[in-house]
């Protein structure tokens, strides 16, 4: 039998390189930081680490304004350090991911600063422009993720040119064949590197159909919508005070067939080299609808990353049991990423813990329990660093905040530097062992102090050992790798399903209130990891904010 690829069922570890570890003492984190600390990367127990971008930029957006795919910006370290990361992680068994943001580049790219140069240069259409109204305003009423119109004017063009994110970031052009072929380019130039695969940033706003006119108003969805999306892009982000959320972007603005055209030709490169793993991010109006179009058949992406479970507003047991339940019922196994925090959001920890009125006392168990829920879906799962610590959302301050989404709508929407501080090593040093500066480029937040890792790693209870413990279990379960997804019934406060592989079952039970009995299938159970005990043949006591696993009895 043929092993079953290595991202099927993988824990990718992701690391936002500006706040995982500071080897030059400039305030910023960057790669040798990052090769530095792989062995706790290693520790942990997760099968690969995926590092956020670290290419060469102008930084407006920190990193996904790329003005060269090929080069390391300095202020992360060299293509040598690259390559030592790489060799450093291979020598621990850990796979690398890295991002690749193709729907735009920078203003600062020499493609974009020469598309603008002139209508009738080598490369006038690698890029989204259209003529002004005769009134001289924007081609259409598109609007940006970041606020604003999705149009920005060029004075040598005398033309608009698109952009879903900040003017600064203008939008390939994927009906050009020369754009395909050109960024296929610059992704080979990284998996002749090594690397084991990409996660493609918002990949589902690469093409866009620019000669459309207005976007439709959007209504609003209802509480009960069975897409099991919640009210991720729309609902939420309007609570967040942005006009965005007003319009159906997908009937031209975003998901255009030239995204179906690039990811072909991904998967065609990805195929001339071993085990490449191409993960999608994607949102929209329905999330598992569309990942199942991106990765449909054999010819396009093997898996997409979930945001149905990051959602702004918070988490609980029911809406986490609707997007299991549209998963199943939607994709095939394996072809969703599942994740509970990232760089975008706020800390889940905070997100979750306070939507649902988490005691004090009783926000690690409920973190780890939400940490271990997702690292037991069918497919590959991604854990974000400082989320095995448990670690709250950051408090920074205005005067400190970078974020330019953050900046724009403040106070309403803080940004997403609080789930972007830097990770705490060691409580009691100055850059909580982040740095040796004299200050970091966002602040330390007190409370990360006491959750640092040299605090947790002297506590067997701590998150990160029972994250840590976890993933050692993981490893030797064969029902956690593959296979299905039985949900069962649950409660307010419980989500509960079966997973099933290579004749192996297990029982994963998740409580995100206080104490409560468990009806159990019919059967007998016997506890394998975790927390709580038999009451009889057919009940089980789950504690408060725990999680237990249990087998059939032999």
């Amino acid at each position: 039998m043929t092993a079953a690829p290595w991202w099927t069922s993988a824990v990718i570890y992701q690391v936002y390189p500006r706040s995982f570890a500071d080897s030059n003492a400039d305030g910023v984190g960057d790669l040798p930081g990052i090769t530095r600390r792989l062995g706790y990367i290693a520790d942990l127990g997760v099968d690969a680490l995926w590092v956020s971008p670290f290419f060469r930029s102008p930084f407006k957006d920190f990193g996904y304004d790329v003005s060269d795919y090929r080069a390391v910006d300095p202020l992360f370290g060299s293509l040598s350090d690259f390559d030592a990361l790489l060799k450093e992680a291979q020598r621990l068994g850990l796979k690398v991911m890295i991002d690749q943001v193709l729907a735009h580049c920078s203003d600062q790219h020499p493609w974009f600063q020469e598309s603008a140069s002139s209508r009738d240069n080598p490369r006038a259409d690698w890029f989204v422009w259209r003529e002004a109204k005769p009134d001289g305003t924007e081609p259409n009423n598109w609007l940006s993720f970041f606020g604003g119109r999705a149009w920005s004017w060029s004075p040598k063009r005398r033309q608009y040119y698109h952009h879903n994110f900040l003017s600064s970031q203008p939008n390939l052009n994927y009906a050009n064949e020369a754009v395909v072929s050109a960024i296929v380019e610059e992704c080979r130039f990284w998996l002749e590197r090594g690397v084991d695969g990409f996660r493609l940033d918002a990949i589902h706003t690469c093409s866009t159909a620019p000669h459309a006119g207005d976007n439709a108003a959007r209504a609003e969805r209802s509480e009960s919508d069975e897409s099991g999306n919640g009210r991720e892009g729309d609902g939420a982000t309007q609570n967040r005070g942005q006009p965005f959320a007003y319009q159906l972007q997908e009937s031209a603005q975003l998901d255009q067939p030239g995204t179906q055209t690039l990811l072909r030709r991904l998967r065609q490169l990805s195929d001339q080299y071993d085990d490449i793993f191409l993960m999608g991010e994607l949102a929209g109006e329905d999330g598992m609808a569309l990942i199942d179009k991106y990765t449909a058949g054999d010819e396009k992406l093997h898996s997409c990353y979930s945001f149905d479970l990051l959602d702004w507003e918070g988490q609980n047991a029911p809406q986490i049991h609707k997007v299991l339940a549209r998963s199943a019922k939607t994709l095939r196994p394996g072809r969703v990423t599942f994740a509970v925090s990232n760089h975008d959001v706020p800390r889940a920890a905070s997100r979750n813990g306070n939507a649902n009125a988490v005691p004090e006392a009783a926000r690690d168990s409920f973190a780890v329990t939400l940490t271990l829920l997702n690292l037991s879906l069918n497919g590959s799962a991604c854990l974000y660093q400082g989320e095995e610590l448990g670690l709250p959302e950051a408090e920074v301050p205005f005067e400190a905040l970078q974020d330019p989404w953050g900046r724009a709508f403040w106070p309403e929407f803080k940004g997403r530097d609080g789930a972007r501080t830097p990770m705490p090593w060691q409580s009691d040093e100055a850059m909580a062992g982040f740095s040796s500066a004299a200050k970091s480029w966002l602040p330390i937040d007190p409370r990360h102090r006491a959750r640092a890792v040299d605090q947790q790693l002297a506590r067997p209870d701590s998150p990160l050992m029972q994250v840590r413990a976890f993933l050692a279990w993981r490893r030797d379960q064969k029902a956690l790798h593959g296979g299905e997804l039985k949900l069962l019934e649950g409660n307010e406060k419980l989500v509960a399903f079966e997973r099933h592989s290579a004749g192996e079952t297990r029982l994963c039970l998740f409580n995100f209130g206080e104490a409560q009995e468990v009806e159990l299938p019919p059967g007998g159970w016997q506890r394998l990891f975790g927390e709580g005990e038999n009451r009889g043949q057919d009940r089980f006591l789950l504690p408060a904010y725990s999680r237990a696993f249990l087998a059939p009895e032999r």
